[in-house]
């Protein structure tokens, strides 16, 4: 008999939350490789079927359902109203009564500030099955693994490593299948990655703390996942890389070639910041004929000792040539947006609002991103003399920017940004 296994993305508890072509596809990519191995089953807090899609804007974004909670204690002090984002918790705990016992349940977990909902789903997951073994996995685990394990799961996967969890679920796994999106029905939107990784060590950034160096994909999986997305009904597909632009000459471009040849039609998205420094005229031409549609570019600031002291990524030079390249090649400048960081530790060096004008002046929309302090990374150890990094809760990317600069100055900011995006 085939072992039963539930698939949970958790709820999300924070100050604000939209769905941003947020999916859980690391949760995915795991059970797929379970295909034809076990009976699955899925429940997305954070899915918004019909007749939400009917709300969401061109591109498939949309609010999520939303209810006012508590604010933690520790995050009394920030004048903002907290919010549990997903379908109600009944509605898990009646779906959890119509279902025989499950073997496994594994739970996806992204932001380290999100585990309240984690720890919402292992509760009534403990009380309706409580023989089930339930597996925990992502970036959470991964950055505050020691927090984690508090949180009466059997099993916590730190890492990319899954062979402690094939071993746990004694199931011989089929790395070559891709994510099993055929969960949903008739998913608007999906996502997808043609790698893992990143070569560069941004100060701010968790990637390399998860990924060792850069990882190609195999191409034809990521073609047989495209298609798959495809037949299903997604119209809208967000790259989740961390890198997509690196060696795009062996990895992206021949992806595109057979998007192209193969005649997929599909609206292609960048949430994960681009590296302009990659953007050349040929590859400009070629994403667009592919079905790029938005462009989001890594900028952070125009200071060139800021760029140097947190990896030294891009520069400004990069970004107007990313920018020249897109505009002639098609893409529409309302939609490549440059983000900038706001609340980072070195403020004071980033000449934010100078950035924040730079970018305008290119004639492309300009996106602040909070910065959320992350451990293990030089700049979050750095937010030790701001809060206690031990807490993630802390790591609110809400609540950082106005502890660091304060209410005002972070809406004065943001609503500079607003004014400075109509004017375009």
């Amino acid at each position: 008999m085939r072992p039963r296994i539930l698939l949970v993305n958790p709820p999300i508890y924070d100050f604000a939350a939209y769905d941003f072509w947020l999916r859980p596809y690391g949760l995915l990519s795991v059970a797929g490789q379970l295909r034809g191995k076990a009976d699955i089953a899925l429940f997305d807090y954070l899915d918004r079927p019909l007749p939400a899609l009917d709300e969401s804007d061109r591109w498939g974004r949309g609010r999520f359902r939303s209810e006012r909670v508590n604010t933690p204690a520790c995050l009394d002090a920030i004048p903002r109203y907290f919010h549990r984002f997903g379908v109600p918790r009944d509605s898990f705990r009646a779906f959890l009564a119509r279902q025989d016992a499950f073997d496994g349940v594994l739970v996806q977990t992204m932001m380290s500030y999100w585990y309240p909902g984690v720890q919402e789903v292992i509760e009534d997951i403990r009380r309706a099955f409580p023989t089930a073994k339930i597996v925990l996995g992502g970036n959470y685990v991964t950055i505050c693994a020691e927090h984690a394990r508090g949180l009466d799961a059997d099993l916590c996967i730190v890492g990319t490593d899954l062979d402690p969890l094939w071993r746990f679920l004694a199931i011989e796994p089929d790395a070559e299948q891709t994510g099993l999106w055929e969960m949903y029905n008739r998913p608007a939107v999906g996502a997808l990655k043609l790698s893992d990784g990143c070569l560069f060590h941004c100060t701010y950034c968790s990637v390399p703390r998860v990924y060792e160096g850069f990882r190609p994909r195999s191409l034809g999986r990521s073609l047989a996942e495209l298609e798959l997305l495809v037949s299903l009904g997604a119209r809208d597909v967000a790259f989740y890389d961390d890198a997509l632009l690196f060696k795009a000459e062996t990895v992206l471009m021949p992806f595109l070639e057979e998007v192209l040849g193969r005649d997929i039609r599909v609206n292609f998205h960048t949430p994960n910041a681009l590296n302009a420094r990659f953007i050349q005229a040929d590859l400009a031409k070629l994403m667009v004929r592919a079905g790029f549609r938005t462009f989001y570019l890594g900028f952070e600031s125009r200071s060139p000792g800021w760029q140097q002291g947190t990896g030294g990524k891009v520069h400004c030079d990069d970004l107007v040539e990313a920018v020249r390249h897109l505009v002639a090649a098609g893409a529409d400048p309302g939609e490549i947006t440059a983000y900038q960081i706001v609340g980072h530790p070195d403020s004071d060096l980033q000449e934010l609002e100078a950035s924040m004008h730079f970018v305008h002046s290119l004639g492309i929309r300009g996106m602040l991103a909070d910065f959320s302090p992350i451990p293990g990374t030089p700049d979050g150890d750095a937010c030790r003399r701001w809060v206690d990094m031990d807490e993630p809760l802390m790591h609110n990317k809400t609540a950082f920017p106005i502890l660091r600069l304060g209410f005002d100055e972070v809406n004065r900011l943001k609503d500079l940004q607003r004014k400075l995006n109509r004017t375009l």
